[in-house]
């Protein structure tokens, strides 16, 4: 059964779903929703909540002051501390319409510590997002890196406890589980093999609530028949594309994907220009 607009459940909801029974897309296709990415400084936040985006990405950390009562706060690493805390951030974007991406980064590749410190903001981020539940009008998903991907170097986020934690709190929360990648302009760029799919299927297929797998735009036209593979083996499965802002791919590369994938599997959260000429190019008219 489908949660009335903003009714208990909304947080847990299809974002397609949601937003066509809202009015604020017109069919079930995931290049109509609008992403604003790393809204994580109040002044991108703020820009965020005026935008016309559907969903706010943000990246939480603990910030680096060593204090073991230390508050998440809203940064990408290698920022390591923010003039926004999650508690702020969450205060602010319940008023709004817009769906939630949080993004729990590793903090690069320097120190087996930081990678801790990156696992250790997911509960008490959980326990404020928990705070503001019966607020929460709008579908949440939660994100981590969990595997080594094509060219990864910066260190995963361990999937059993990462995933372990958020269930305790939101058991329906839509899962964004992701490879570490990296893109080299000089070199040939190797896309998820069938060993990096198998891998997440098999974290994955234990799972019950709905997840997405973002991949490197760049990277996603060399593994076609994988990532296929892939979404075939569930319905609670979908991609969302997304780019470095160095990244060097086509648009053609997209409309690829576009008629080799379900469209109501396929979610883009990429950086103009391309995604402007994107919309463009498959009719959806686009205005952040």
């Amino acid at each position: 059964m489908t949660a009335p607009a903003g009714g208990p459940g909304s947080w847990s909801e299809n974002i397609l779903e949601y937003f066509l029974r809202n009015n604020r897309i017109t069919t079930e296709d995931g290049a109509e929703i609008i992403w604003y990415h790393a809204a994580n400084h109040k002044a991108q936040m703020n820009e965020a909540l005026k935008s016309n985006a559907h969903m706010i990405e943000a990246d939480v950390i603990l910030p680096s002051n060593g204090s073991e009562h230390a508050q998440p706060v809203m940064a990408h690493p290698p920022e390591t501390n923010s003039d926004n805390t999650l508690q702020e951030w969450l205060t602010e974007v319940v008023k709004s319409n817009k769906g939630i991406k949080l993004d729990f980064k590793s903090a690069g590749d320097q120190t087996q510590g930081l990678t801790h410190t990156s696992l250790a903001a997911v509960k008490p981020s959980m326990i404020l997002l928990e705070n503001v539940k019966r607020h929460l009008k709008c579908p949440v998903w939660i994100n981590a890196d969990i595997l080594p991907g094509p060219n990864g170097s910066n260190k995963v986020v361990d999937a059993k406890p990462f995933i372990d934690t958020v269930t305790s709190f939101f058991p329906d929360v839509t899962f964004s589980l992701g490879w570490t990648t990296g893109w080299h302009p000089e070199k040939v760029n190797e896309g998820y093999s069938w060993t990096m799919v198998k891998e997440m299927e098999y974290i994955c297929s234990e799972l019950n609530q709905p997840v997405t797998f973002p991949v490197r735009a760049a990277l996603v036209r060399q593994s076609c028949s994988q990532l296929l593979w892939l979404l075939k083996k569930s319905n609670r499965y979908s991609l969302t594309i997304w780019a470095g802002k160095n990244d060097n791919y086509s648009i053609e590369d997209l409309l690829y994907i576009r008629d080799h994938f379900n469209k109501s599997q396929v979610f883009y959260d990429i950086l103009e220009p391309q995604n402007h000429e994107f919309k463009q190019a498959i009719g959806i008219k686009f205005t952040l």
